[in-house]
């Protein structure tokens, strides 16, 4: 709201009536309206969001869309830019009011039908790798997750008691393909150390289908073990190098945690005394 007002000041309030008084309260909502509607956008994607925080840490997610799905920027972008483009060329007058609310109207629509058409597909997408079986196994959880470019192609997860399989279907004829077998590690004194560290605890807290393995280093005076962090709904097989998202926790011949990484980020930590 600050900045609205700051705005509005520095515009020497250009508006049809300048001494009309900003409506605060109205404002007061649109603000939380704009906050509410971002949540909305992280629940829709494969991420998700703890909207709960801090009185609950249960992650919430809709796995319709990619994180970045470039059909919505589009179609925001699209509801922005494009009056603005029309008004320009058509010389309307500054003050004209109000301009850009059919391309908002619009871009909000466009959105809602992706949304839907994603959802459909995404519903069917499950139920395909819910009804298959797994080494003889039904499946305990499925779980299907978007790729950006077609709402019909989807990386889906199923788990069962000893494995969690992973594959690529088209959910509009059930095709099958790129199927992969992980089978859950045994847990050892190594990564029940890793898992109780600070960044194991907040990525179990996150992952949905966490594989956690371990290694043992043996070209550093330090770093004894170094456990691996990977949830599988990222394990997308065209995605090479690095698994996304991923982390691991790096313990000394004590188990003690002497290094943390996520991603590229790595933190070395003092070996304790």
């Amino acid at each position: 709201i600050g900045l609205v007002y700051l705005i509005w000041r520095i515009r020497g309030r250009k508006t049809n009536n300048p001494d009309l008084p900003p409506r605060w309260g109205l404002l007061f909502l649109f603000s939380y309206l704009a906050g509410l509607s971002h949540i909305l956008l992280d629940y829709t994607n494969n991420y998700g969001v703890r909207p709960f925080w801090p009185f609950s840490e249960k992650w919430y997610s809709w796995d319709i869309v990619f994180i970045v799905e470039p059909a919505i920027l589009i179609l925001l972008t699209g509801g922005l830019v494009l009056p603005a483009v029309v008004g320009w060329i058509r010389k309307s007058p500054v003050h004209s009011v109000p301009r850009g609310r059919l391309g908002a109207a619009l871009a909000l629509f466009g959105v809602v039908i992706l949304w839907g058409l994603r959802d459909l597909e995404h519903r069917h997408a499950v139920h395909v790798a819910r009804t298959g079986s797994y080494q003889g196994t039904a499946p305990i959880r499925t779980s299907a997750y978007p790729y950006w470019w077609t709402p019909f192609l989807w990386y889906s997860v199923a788990e069962t008691k000893d494995s969690c399989t992973t594959m690529v279907l088209h959910s509009s004829h059930s095709d099958i393909s790129h199927l992969q077998i992980y089978y859950k590690p045994a847990e050892t004194p190594v990564t029940l150390a890793a898992k109780r560290s600070y960044l194991g605890r907040v990525y179990l807290d996150w992952a949905q289908y966490p594989l956690v393995q371990s290694y043992r280093v043996t070209d550093s005076d330090v770093v004894a073990y170094r456990v691996q962090f990977q949830d599988l709904r990222y394990a997308y097989p065209d995605m090479a190098g690095r698994a996304a998202l991923s982390a691991s926790v790096e313990l000394n011949r004590k188990l003690e945690v002497v290094g943390e990484t996520f991603g590229s980020r790595r933190e070395r930590l003092s070996p304790p005394d």
